[in-house]
């Protein structure tokens, strides 16, 4: 008698990139079925898609005759994301919550529950690749780099991705849609979301405001002239120029403001019309301790790194710290290298890992 094919659930959102993940793996033989995360419960539900999702997910799992899990990691999620969401907020700094959830969510807790439910493998529709090695899995970058999911990855422990599967992984974003088509998929039209659950499509000012407290101060321009009021330090990125509510300063330029500097002295938000401006430009990062997927011995002199998702990736030299953080020295200025978020590196086609910009 031969022995059961594999088993494998898949993380289903609700989009097209999950249902498709699933589609494929199954007709490649697998034993499949869904799993649908609930990761925010809260009342003011006209913001966030849950419902929607799940409604999703379970039809695409009717047409491809799987079995549908639904399981609600919210506890899971306030702990270990939102929590510290909000307290870098608070501290000033810009986190990144996907890559949160991706480490403490959907490659921990959904792994474990899986295995429960006799999984050999777990399997979501990021745009991500995985190669075996002899030392153990090797995190790629996807076929199509425009979708490439990786920085949000990086964070995830090696050892996470032996048992899992990213089937879209080598596939453009175009073809994934097709399939979905062809096969019609309940979801083939739908549309890619966006943004953050909890988040939704209110102002993101708005939501912080529901949890932290305002702190309202001057806005300074580069003189220290006080051109407006902010409503707290919390609420604002360096770089950003929307929502400052900034204009018909006398003597200004009819141009954009953005901020360049948040000085907790005084409570004062920086801002200026140049869109280069000094406070904003840097050559140089220093990462808090690294998280490496795979380190190579000796680190080669010329790696590659992120700042941002979908940035281009940009030459750097890289020097290992004592305290096991790295210093980044790019070949090019970076614009906004903000503190909290992740600085991710690349060697060719593979990612190393990344961790939080400290400075």
């Amino acid at each position: 008698m031969s022995a059961p094919a594999p088993h494998v659930i898949v993380g289903l959102s609700g989009g097209v990139d999950s249902a498709v993940s699933a589609l494929l793996l199954k007709r490649q033989g697998y034993r499949v079925s869904g799993l649908f995360m609930v990761n925010w419960a809260e009342d003011e539900q006209a913001y966030c898609s849950s419902a929607e999702d799940f409604q999703s997910a379970r039809e695409v799992a009717d047409e491809l005759q799987i079995p549908l899990h639904r399981v609600d990691f919210s506890r899971e999620y306030r702990e270990r994301v939102f929590a510290r969401f909000l307290a870098d907020y608070e501290a000033g700094l810009t986190p990144n919550p996907d890559v949160l959830c991706n480490r403490e969510v959907k490659f921990q807790p959904f792994l474990e529950y899986a295995t429960r439910l006799g999984a050999d493998f777990v399997a979501t529709g990021h745009y991500a690749r995985l190669e075996a090695a002899d030392d153990g899995p090797r995190l790629l970058r996807a076929a199509d780099d425009n979708k490439d999911q990786t920085y949000f990855l990086a964070a995830v422990d090696r050892a996470a991705f032996s048992r899992v599967l990213f089937p879209i992984g080598g596939i453009p974003k175009p073809k994934v849609r097709e399939l979905a088509t062809l096969a019609g998929l309940p979801n083939h039209r739908r549309k890619d979301s966006t943004g953050i659950c909890f988040i939704g499509e209110r102002p993101f000012r708005e939501f912080l405001a529901h949890y932290l407290k305002p702190q309202p101060g001057p806005i300074v321009d580069d003189s220290g002239q006080v051109i407006g009021q902010h409503q707290g330090l919390s609420y604002y990125t360096l770089g950003q120029r929307r929502g400052l509510s900034v204009g018909g300063v006398r003597g200004a330029r009819d141009a954009p403001w953005y901020v360049v500097a948040k000085h907790a002295s005084g409570n004062r938000l920086q801002v200026s019309q140049d869109a280069a401006h000094p406070l904003l430009m840097s050559t140089q990062v220093r990462t808090r301790p690294f998280h490496w997927i795979r380190q190579p011995e000796p680190l080669p002199q010329r790696l590659h790194a992120r700042l941002r998702h979908r940035q281009a990736l940009q030459a750097c030299a890289v020097t290992q710290l004592p305290d096991g953080a790295l210093e980044l020295r790019f070949e090019r200025t970076q614009r906004a290298a903000v503190a909290g978020q992740y600085a991710v590196l690349y060697d060719g086609q593979e990612c190393l890992g990344g961790a939080e910009i400290r400075a």
